[in-house]
């Protein structure tokens, strides 16, 4: 894990790219990777989830909220859109930075810490400039380090989304696993389905890991990857192993 002023800087990083992206973009125009969404509901979606997410951090919440209470806050006027999102992500990076990392609050993760928040709004931030970009027709990457840790943190925060993603409670087996390796950091994450839970550990390409179904792409197209944001098929990823474990996965691991 990076520092939480690391993370502070990525999102507010992110915020400032979402924005320029959303500047180019036609509000009523489809997002592939969303069905059913457009740019203006991604803008909605994103903006309010940064909303949410600061009050919490704000008041360091020791309790849940919902988002959907910030959801009379988003523009009527396409012509206002920019404006809002920009606003909404700046208040958010000020109360990031405002926060001591080790204050406790609450976080629908394992860390009860407000660092949970600049870890998670890093990410949150990433995939779906994703989205944008690809609503845009553009290309998108993170750089391999960050996208290393957005692979980390998506593993991590995966067996505590039950709530909002009821189908993760399939990801269960008879010791069946699968290895996703980042070709141009050696990292390699093994992650293992047990009768009762799924758990995963990162290791290195050095090690001599054997896995039913196996994913290898550079770290920011797995990053991608595992977010549903790349497909088996798709290039840059290769696929080797138990193609149905594989699909199993893909199927019940979307948050």
């Amino acid at each position: 894990m990076w520092t939480h002023e690391r993370y502070c800087d990525a999102t507010e990083r992110e915020v400032a790219a979402f924005t320029a992206a959303l500047r180019d973009a036609d509000p009523g125009a489809p997002v592939p990777s969303c069905p059913g969404w457009t740019v203006r509901d991604l803008a909605h979606h994103l903006g309010v989830t940064q909303r949410w997410a600061e009050r919490l951090v704000r008041t360091l919440s020791p309790r849940a909220s919902s988002p959907r209470r910030h959801a009379d806050e988003v523009p009527e006027a396409d012509a206002d859109l920019v404006s809002w999102f920009a606003e909404g992500g700046a208040a958010l990076v000020a109360a990031l930075r405002a926060s001591d990392p080790d204050a406790r609050m609450w976080s629908w993760g394992e860390d009860q810490h407000a660092r949970f928040w600049s870890r998670r709004m890093t990410f949150e931030a990433a995939v779906h400039r994703a989205d944008l970009h690809l609503a845009l027709g553009r290309d998108f990457s993170l750089s391999a380090d960050e996208a290393a840790d957005g692979v980390d943190e998506m593993l991590a925060i995966l067996p505590y989304a039950t709530p909002f993603a009821p189908k993760v409670e399939n990801l269960r087996g008879d010791g069946a696993t699968l290895a996703f390796t980042a070709a141009d950091t050696g990292d390699r994450w093994t992650v293992g389905l047990d009768k009762d839970r799924f758990g995963s550990r990162r290791s290195s390409t050095s090690d001599d890991v054997h896995a039913d179904a196996a994913v290898r792409a550079d770290a920011s197209e797995l990053f991608l990857f595992l977010w549903g944001r790349r497909r088996t098929g798709d290039p840059g990823i290769s696929v080797a192993g138990d193609r149905d474990l594989l699909a199993f996965w893909v199927e019940n691991s979307e948050i």
